[in-house]
């Protein structure tokens, strides 16, 4: 099984509500590898924040080898994946903001390159503006995707997911769900019970394995032949065990552990990690514990998150804390899927687990990894402390 990305990657606009059932999805081709699919998924999660205010979206290529679980050299292989994204049709059929019927069809990417190191992509305007909105689109979680091993398994879910919030995908006529599945082009997937056999029931398997839905298929024919199919949708009740939740891993945080300890409730330590990122509430919390009086840390801590005032507000800085300054800048710099790969990136690089730790409480802020840290960035942006 693959292993679970380890902090909450969905933050800030990310977050977003399932999408109501009486809302038409765009559909997006289901002749998608795997990896492809994987790779789609990530690439809007990079670019969600400034779909329709960015023309292009960047994205280091080992940060998006990362995210989707592919850690080899292999550039051509992504450069096939990237290709396949660029020829892969999406179409919607839906109602537009005055209730007119709309259909539309676009490229899933316009274009994609790859150049020194960096990943540069983007959507047509007209995808870009459906893509963006919560209620034709939803966002899967990287960890639960991570552990996908079959193509039309992840299909299946991110299409029944969609509906978790009503409990059914509402029915599809079978030509619909084969083409949903990426087989309606083949002469074996014509007959149900080739269908049934090879595509739906490992699917359905898979899904309630690996995921936080349990998902349930019914049928409905015409005489003897069975015409359509949907989803019955429930949240899988081992969520807690498989630790997946809203929260996506932030319980199991040292920063989410630390607030707990302050007296932050859960729902609050939660939502400023979500609207703050963990980089930035771990330096806040760093700041209220060197202050000394503090009466009621978690109100000084509020403050401090709300009013932007920390340790950057000294009015002198030494060349260290100028260093690790630019590092708050290069790291505020970042998008949410960005700085969770550079944690994680930074992390597999420390082989002491006093290291480790000292990092997982204080992020960037780490004492004890200042040096490994200032050259971590320097590599990542060559140049990044000169004249520091």
């Amino acid at each position: 099984m693959a292993k679970d990305i380890p902090k909450d990657t969905l933050t800030g606009a990310l977050r977003r509500e399932s999408v109501k059932k009486n809302v038409a999805a765009i559909h997006v081709s289901g002749k998608l590898s795997l990896l492809q699919r994987k790779l789609s998924n990530v690439l809007l999660l990079n670019a969600y924040d400034t779909l329709i205010t960015r023309a292009a979206h960047r994205i280091d290529a080992r940060t998006l080898c990362l995210m989707i679980g592919y850690n080899s050299n292999d550039t051509e292989t992504l450069k096939l994946a990237l290709r396949g994204l660029a020829e892969t049709v999406a179409e919607w059929d839906m109602l537009d903001e005055k209730g007119r019927q709309e259909w539309g069809v676009s490229a899933l990417l316009s274009y994609a390159k790859l150049k020194d190191g960096v990943c540069e992509y983007a959507y047509s305007p007209a995808l870009a503006e459906k893509l963006h909105d919560p209620k034709v689109f939803a966002l899967i979680n990287l960890n639960i995707q991570r552990q996908f091993t079959g193509g039309h398994a992840l299909a299946l879910y991110e299409n029944c997911f969609r509906f978790v919030n009503t409990g059914s995908t509402g029915w599809w006529e079978l030509d619909v769900f084969r083409r949903l599945m990426g087989v309606d082009g083949s002469e074996y997937y014509k007959s149900f019970k080739q269908l049934n056999a090879k595509v739906i029931k490992p699917a359905v398997a898979e899904v309630n394995k690996v995921s936080d839905i349990i998902v349930t298929p019914e049928t409905r024919k015409m005489g003897r032949s069975v015409t359509d199919i949907r989803f019955r949708i429930t949240r899988n009740p081992q969520l807690a065990m498989m630790n997946i939740d809203d929260g996506t891993g932030v319980r199991g945080g040292a920063v989410y552990a630390r607030l707990i300890e302050l007296g932050v409730s859960d729902r609050l330590a939660r939502q400023w990690i979500a609207q703050h990122g963990e980089d930035v509430v771990a330096e806040k919390v760093a700041f209220v514990d060197a202050q000394d009086g503090v009466k009621s840390p978690a109100r000084y801590l509020s403050a401090a998150l709300r009013d932007g005032f920390g340790p950057e507000a000294a009015p002198v800085l030494s060349g260290r804390a100028a260093r690790l300054r630019r590092v708050q800048e290069l790291v505020a710099g970042r998008s949410p899927t960005q700085r969770d790969a550079d944690r994680r990136l930074f992390l597999g690089q420390l082989a002491e687990a006093a290291l480790r730790t000292d990092f997982e409480r204080h992020g960037w802020m780490s004492a004890l990894n200042a040096e490994a840290i200032f050259a971590f960035w320097e590599d990542m942006e060559p140049g990044a402390f000169d004249g520091i």
